[in-house]
């Protein structure tokens, strides 16, 4: 026997009809009646969009083999690699929004700090047999397979890595939120700007990291190499680059971080150095955390839409596990500079 993209046995094509003991799969009827696996499910569910002809003959093998429909539960699964700070927060908050709203209960998996997802997907999750699954750690194209073999489909939050075109992912324009935050500073008059980037593997990184680089090149400013710092996005990695760029003899009067937990170290090492924000040093940060409007000054940040992401990964998700088909598979949200009182024209202007 033979088993679908569902995980279900397929009957092979000469078997006997109507044999309850070989239950048939939608993959199996899609292909009988030449239609895609997507349109099967719109005559299942009684949804719109399916020609009378087409539906007749998928109605018409429906009946003739018995199909039954699989008992897949009504909840979805948001996965983790770690959840640890704000960040994971506002994407749970986006995830739950949608869920609530389309009575779908939401399942939460996390690997832990070690990130061992070796054992993903678990027999946990295929005992579930969810929905369908918004995964912002960063599977494996083994661990995706996975996943579509048992028909669980799935949407990437936020890809750190370049995906396959037919792997679908929400993220955000991270290289003009770069650029924007570099031109606010030059704006301001900043020449001196530094970068905290993030690891170079990280893509998201790279793009914020290029986006910066976009911006000094359009200003007709050099580029140097000197003034990027690459470390892991903590606030406690970010308070060490600081420090690094704020002792050299020639310091920056302005640092971009590639996200918030790393300008709040910006903060932590030009207040350890006696240097005021944003009279003696400008700093933006990326994220636009809660914490961005509260610490002091609050942060002038790069609003990158978390939330409004979550819910865009968890709708995408939830309709192509009603097998919907979805005009895109990759969704990029606009990024926003937010100005707050963390910038200002460089001392002496």
């Amino acid at each position: 026997m033979s088993y679908a993209e569902s995980g279900e046995p397929v009957a092979d094509r000469e078997r006997p009809r109507g044999d309850p003991a070989r239950p048939v799969t939608i993959s199996y009827i899609a292909e009988t009646a030449g239609v895609s696996i997507p349109t099967v499910s719109k005559v299942i569910n009684g949804r719109s969009g399916v020609s009378s002809d087409t539906r007749a003959r998928v109605e018409a093998l429906i009946n003739e083999y018995g199909y039954r429909r699989s008992n897949r539960s009504n909840i979805m699964e948001l996965v983790f690699d770690e959840l640890e700070d704000m960040w994971g927060i506002e994407i749970i908050r986006g995830v739950e929004r949608v869920a609530r709203r389309q009575r779908v209960g939401v399942v939460l998996t996390e690997f832990g700090p070690r990130g061992d997802a070796v054992g993903y997907p678990n027999d946990d999750t295929l005992a579930r047999r969810p929905a369908c699954v918004v995964t912002v750690a960063q599977l494996s194209q083994e661990q995706r397979e996975q996943l579509r073999a048992r028909g669980i489909p799935f949407v990437v939050f936020d890809p750190t890595t370049e995906l396959p075109d037919d792997v679908p992912f929400v993220g955000a324009t991270n290289w003009s939120g770069g650029r924007s935050a570099t031109r606010h500073l030059i704006e301001l008059g900043h020449r001196g700007i530094a970068m905290i980037s993030g690891p170079d593997e990280v893509l998201c990184c790279r793009a914020r990291l290029d986006g910066y680089r976009s911006a000094l090149d359009a200003a007709g400013l050099p580029v140097d190499a000197d003034l990027v710092v690459r470390t892991d996005l903590t606030m406690e990695d970010g308070r060490v680059a600081a420090l690094d760029l704020l002792n050299r003899p020639e310091r920056p009067t302005a640092i971009f971080a590639c996200n918030d937990l790393q300008a709040l170290g910006v903060y932590q090492a030009a207040r350890a150095l006696g240097l005021r924000i944003p009279a003696d040093l400008s700093v933006v940060g990326f994220d636009d955390l809660p914490v961005a409007a509260l610490v002091d000054p609050p942060l002038t940040t790069v609003h990158q839409p978390l939330t409004e992401m979550a819910a865009a990964a968890t709708e995408l998700a939830l309709a192509l596990g009603r097998g919907e088909e979805t005009p895109r598979t990759g969704l990029e949200l606009a990024t926003t500079l937010t100005i707050r009182q963390s910038t200002a024209p460089p001392p002496g202007d």
